[in-house]
């Protein structure tokens, strides 16, 4: 929902109905995660669910939508040119009908996305429920209700963990919330702030990895001891450029499982105080530029400062997917590449050269 917001905000502020499509779940090789969504009124749609493959059934679904409904789509064996996904998904979406009188809290949700809040948004979808209640959870309050208390008691433990993982999808229940069932189903739609990438370096790698940074959805942060390389000007796509030296920043900011540090400056008096710090966070990724030499000698630097081999085993140098990159931009690509690999589990080879699914897990 969050790429189609801009545009149902403006629906919904003027008091209009519109249709809502969210991918609840998937199965197989599906081409859109859960929480992808596409809003329908009159003629005009914003936003995609499947990437084509059943945009037309959802559309007509959607239009003049009345009543919450959960739809499944997926490959026809029998006719081709079914309703159905060609690459052999199936895809859970959720229809129903938005407006101020059905979702007046989408106000509050819109400003704590807006504002890097997090949020999340639980909805019946299936069960003995009533399938569109909905619910929406901060960390320190809740505004609606799906049934039951201990229902909502129940989905508002789940879904504040889900929110510290960025983490969307179905949790099951009893109908009175209980944990030892699973015949009805909360679909829970976390918006987490942006994740964070930590770009040490002010090179013109740095400005290549901030712009795909940027572009995959992180909150980038360039940070460099050195002012007279380290401004907005020459990193017009960081959301912030800190004048700092690299080890005593990184020792300042909170760091989970979704940080992404990205170490480029390939000198010892900078990389290694960092990458001691680096190394006992719980950061997601850690990778740091250099050749094997710089590497090698890197690693024995760390091991004098006393890491050990398990946090050594971390990190990710020289930095990247093998792409043969050379350029700037290229090595940008190559390091976003093992970021996506890592998340989803690919197997970083080329297509044409595997079997199975396309589309992987997440790992």
């Amino acid at each position: 929902m969050r790429d189609v917001l801009p545009e149902i905000m403006r629906w919904w502020r003027s008091g209009l109905k519109f249709g809502l499509a969210t991918v609840v779940s998937t199965f197989s090789s599906a081409p859109r995660p859960p929480g992808a969504a596409m809003a329908v009124r009159g003629d005009e749609v914003v936003g995609s669910v499947s990437g084509g493959c059943v945009e037309g059934a959802v559309f007509e679904l959607a239009t003049d939508i009345d009543a919450p409904v959960l739809q499944r789509y997926g490959v026809s064996d029998d006719d081709a040119f079914a309703v159905g996904l060609t690459c052999g998904g199936i895809i859970d979406i959720l229809v129903e009908p938005v407006s101020l009188e059905t979702f007046p809290q989408l106000g509050e949700v819109a400003a704590s996305i807006g504002a890097h809040e997090p949020v999340a948004v639980a909805t019946v979808v299936s069960g003995p429920g009533r399938v569109g209640a909905r619910r929406v959870i901060w960390p320190g309050r809740a505004s609606g209700s799906l049934g039951p208390r201990r229902l909502d008691e129940a989905v508002d433990d789940d879904a504040r963990g889900m929110l510290a993982q960025g983490a969307t999808g179905v949790r099951r229940y009893g109908a009175e919330g209980e944990r030892r069932l699973d015949d009805l189903a909360v679909f829970v739609h976390s918006f987490a702030p942006p994740p964070r990438m930590l770009v040490f370096g002010a090179i013109d790698f740095a400005a290549a990895v901030a712009r795909v940074g940027k572009f995959l959805g992180y909150h980038v942060t360039v940070c460099d001891a050195r002012p007279v390389f380290a401004t907005a000007k020459r990193f017009p796509d960081a959301d912030e450029v800190v004048v700092k030296w690299p080890h005593d920043y990184l020792a300042s900011v909170q760091v989970d499982e979704r940080t992404v540090i990205c170490v480029l400056t390939h000198d010892p008096k900078f990389d290694v105080p960092l990458l001691e710090v680096a190394l006992r966070t719980g950061a997601g990724y850690i990778g740091a530029m250099g050749s094997r030499r710089t590497h090698e000698d890197r690693l024995e630097r760390l091991r004098e400062a006393g890491l050990t081999g398990e946090e050594l085993a971390r990190l990710r140098s020289p930095i990247g997917l093998d792409l043969g990159a050379r350029t700037p931009e290229e090595t940008a690509v190559s390091i976003a590449a093992e970021l996506i690999q890592l998340r989803w589990g690919g197997t970083g080879r080329p297509l044409s050269t595997t079997e199975g699914r396309i589309h992987h897990e997440n790992a």
